[in-house]
């Protein structure tokens, strides 16, 4: 089946707790269900939004975590990527903002449908823990962002 292509720009949140971990979501694409990966909460800019504003909304839409766009900080670490979910060929241009937020509850009620459908679970990473996993996450190099972050200058 041939694929539709998608460019997009997004906008991608990593709240972070007060132990330096960083949230992230289980997922997988319903075109391969049987390959899940772990992956940063974001999505693609809407309508006159600038990227720290649809970081926020995504932070919000995905896991319930309210924040103003302004504490957001970063951004720590751009790049552009292709890949494919579900019927799409998606070039995607992403950015990555931090928020620290403490102790929160998780909410996927806000989710879209598909969201919904294809993300399974959260959990809180520490940049050792990501290290250590055998897992696949999107970043790959999601640790050296988290350190980037959180200061800490161990090597990734």
């Amino acid at each position: 089946m041939t694929k539709i292509p998608l460019r997009r720009f997004t906008a991608r949140a990593l709240p972070i707790d007060d132990h330096g971990r960083v949230l992230l979501l289980y997922g997988f694409d319903p075109a391969d269900p049987g390959r899940r990966y772990w992956f940063t909460i974001g999505g693609a800019l809407e309508e006159g939004e600038t990227l720290r504003e649809a970081a926020a909304r995504e932070l919000h839409e995905e896991v319930g975590i309210r924040a103003d766009a302004g504490e957001l900080t970063g951004p720590y670490g751009t790049s552009t990527i292709e890949f494919f979910f579900d019927q799409y060929a998606i070039v995607q241009d992403q950015t990555f903002f931090a928020v620290r937020v403490g102790q929160v509850e998780i909410s996927f009620e806000h989710m879209e449908e598909i969201e919904k459908a294809t993300t399974i679970e959260h959990r809180w990473w520490s940049a050792e823990e990501l290290d250590a996993s055998a897992e696949t996450f999107f970043p790959e190099d999601i640790s050296s962002i988290l350190r980037k972050i959180t200061g800490d200058g161990a090597p990734a």
